[in-house]
């Protein structure tokens, strides 16, 4: 028994090493990574115009007291039941796309997953280094995403709003940012969803098979 945990803990290697293996990967595979970020990518673009939108507009129709008392209880902005089916389902696909890119991914690194198993890496090693690869694909994605989203209804509003957009600046970044830490989490966790089957399916390749493999 203690022969056993000896072993283990000769063959699993730690966290730090899993990071570095991910970034090499990314870094060799740059355009896949582009391609696989670009589907979360556009979708938290959308979900951040839409509900940064819906904090500028609330923002702006509080400041205008002055029509709000000639025109009447100023209307609260809010997210309509079809752009939520919307965000819904961009998410959805981009869930879908990253989980097709990381099954390819798997098929093209037969060989070295089969390399890695063969020199004694444990299922968990593999399964680490596919969600750290998805998982920070997805953060990146997101959080440029967040920034494509907010600019372009930034440049939207200025067309409604002019100058006062930027007057009132102060009153609706707060509520902005917090969409943006929500929108870089759920790129996040809706990568490594994504990935989650490939990541097993590569854990649970033999290695002999995998070794045989020619791709």
């Amino acid at each position: 028994m203690a022969q056993k945990a000896e072993v283990k803990r000769q063959i699993h290697l730690p966290l730090t090493e899993a990071l570095r293996i991910t970034f090499q990967n990314i870094k060799i595979r740059f355009w896949r990574s582009m391609i696989t970020t670009s589907g979360i990518l556009l979708g938290i673009a959308f979900f951040v115009a839409v509900m940064s939108g819906n904090e500028i507009t609330g923002a702006m129709q509080k400041s205008e007291q002055l029509r709000t008392v000639i025109d009447g209880p100023a209307q609260q902005g809010g997210v309509s039941p079809q752009q939520i089916w919307l965000i819904a389902m961009s998410l959805i696909v981009s869930v879908v796309g990253i989980a097709n890119s990381m099954l390819m991914a798997v098929t093209e690194r037969f060989r070295e997953i089969g390399t890695m198993k063969c020199l004694g890496a444990l299922d968990r090693f593999v399964v680490e280094l596919f969600l750290l690869e998805s998982g920070f694909q997805g953060l990146s994605g997101a959080f440029v995403g967040s920034l494509v989203g907010f600019i372009s209804i930034m440049l939207l509003s200025l067309k409604d709003y002019g100058l006062d957009l930027f007057r009132n600046f102060l009153s609706y970044i707060p509520g902005v940012a917090i969409y943006v830490g929500i929108a870089c989490l759920m790129g996040m966790v809706l990568s490594i969803i994504g990935a989650a089957i490939p990541a097993y399916q590569a854990a649970k390749l033999p290695p002999a098979d995998a070794m045989r493999v020619d791709v």
